[in-house]
């Protein structure tokens, strides 16, 4: 089965106990969050009252690959088509992308003789850097409205899902990659064989394959379960995505530690036969893994117990800030924030709107907890007591964004791993 059709490669709830990577049956539990929406499912003002669906959100580990995984409980193109995320609002994402771009074209000495496609390159956000080097790229993108974004910035992209079909195609129209680059994208993958595979498809003999993922070694050890939701279909470990690639015909020969998204991995992947030597850099992150138990399935036991521990501070410092009289205000209308909101069950009474630079999320509400969503503007405006950052990864960048919080008196909160008032600058 391919990704070539918007609902390829989904499988039905029904066959939700069974790995998407080896077919072996689910019975082990990492985390249950319970019923949830659909975490970029923000709401129209005059759909307030509308009935919105809930899935259920559980992380799962296959005892036998290893595998994290959350049930597939939506097709695809209810997530991805219309797409609420666009990756340029985050100026220090863009920063990373850039020197991204500069390093991978010293690396692998790429010219205007190289073919560079990023795949889910969203609004072109990475691949403009390599148009500026007047390196050729493409984009492959699922989601129209995004991919809008970025033919209209200049990066050729072409719209679909991506999959061994659509990298055959790819390849046959001209397109096989000396880099192939895929940023946070394979954890949103519900064929992730059928993706890996399309991989091999896309590369020549000497391309390099790079994707970043955050780490699940840090996911587990810094409680970070709200970037667990449904559009996350797996999270991963250098040892599972190892098993992965192998499995589709592909070695891993580098791999780097990135600050982003709580703390990712850069994994370098080739062709077996190809030249590229392997880093001394592979072990050290499988024996770090190895050393947190995650060869094993027994090593991922107790997480579940850490979570209710987070959400036992948030709604501890809500009810603490309501009984004082004091007004919350979120920052960042992001999905990892609605996982957390809807897993606590906070809602507009427990915090007054949301801020987020992004218009497409502005003058709408917070799926599942209903919070209104609006420009940034609007909180120097209230002046709220409390800032909640929710896309914690971030939270330096924001804190520096907003000087005024702390000259009238405010302050800044994280809840993940736990509860953290900042009242200084950092």
């Amino acid at each position: 089965m391919t990704s070539d059709t918007p609902s390829s490669g989904h499988p039905s709830p029904g066959q939700a106990a069974i790995c998407q990577g080896c077919g072996a049956m689910l019975t082990r539990t990492m985390v249950d969050l319970g019923l949830q929406p659909l975490a970029n499912s923000y709401i129209p003002p005059e759909r307030a009252d509308a009935h919105e669906p809930v899935y259920p959100l559980h992380a799962r580990v296959c005892d036998a690959c290893l595998l994290v995984q959350v049930d597939a409980v939506a097709p695809p193109e209810d997530i991805f088509v219309d797409y609420a995320y666009f990756s340029s609002f985050s100026d220090s994402w863009l920063a990373h992308c850039k020197r991204y771009a500069e390093d991978m074209a010293a690396r692998f000495a790429l010219d205007a003789q190289s073919r560079v496609v990023e795949i889910a390159s969203n609004d072109g956000y990475m691949l403009q850097y390599f148009v500026a080097m007047g390196v050729p790229v493409m984009g492959i993108e699922p989601a129209a409205n995004v991919a809008a974004t970025a033919i209209a910035k200049g990066v050729p992209t072409e719209v679909a899902f991506f999959g061994e079909a659509t990298a055959r195609r790819m390849v046959e129209s001209g397109w096989a990659a000396d880099l192939l680059a895929a940023k946070n994208v394979l954890a949103h993958v519900p064929d992730i064989n059928d993706f890996v595979a399309g991989v091999r498809e896309m590369l020549k003999p000497e391309g390099v394959f790079t994707v970043e993922f955050p780490h699940l070694l840090n996911l587990i050890q810094q409680v970070q379960f709200d970037t667990i939701y449904h559009e996350h279909f797996t999270y991963l470990s250098l040892l599972a995505v190892r098993t992965i690639a192998e499995r589709q015909g592909l070695r891993i020969f580098d791999v780097e530690k990135q600050p982003t998204h709580g703390g990712s991995l850069r994994v370098f992947m080739a062709r077996p036969d190809s030249a590229h030597a392997v880093t001394p850099n592979v072990q050290v992150v499988l024996d770090e893994e190895i050393a947190a138990g995650l060869d094993r399935p027994e090593g991922y036991e107790g997480f579940d117990a850490r979570v209710r521990a987070v959400r036992e501070g948030l709604l501890g410092f809500l009810a603490g800030a309501k009984d004082k009289g004091e007004r919350v205000v979120a920052y960042g209308a992001a999905a990892k924030g609605n996982t957390l909101l809807n897993y606590c069950g906070a809602t507009a009474a427990d915090i007054d709107f949301v801020v987020d630079r992004n218009p497409a999320k502005q003058d709408r509400l917070l799926p599942g907890s209903r919070i209104p969503v609006r420009a940034v503007e609007a909180l120097v405006e209230a002046r709220p007591d409390h800032v909640l950052i929710l896309p914690w990864n971030i939270k330096d960048e924001v804190i520096r964004q907003l000087p005024e919080v702390h000259a009238w008196g405010g302050d800044f909160v994280i809840a993940v791993p736990e509860i953290r008032v900042v009242t200084g600058a950092v």
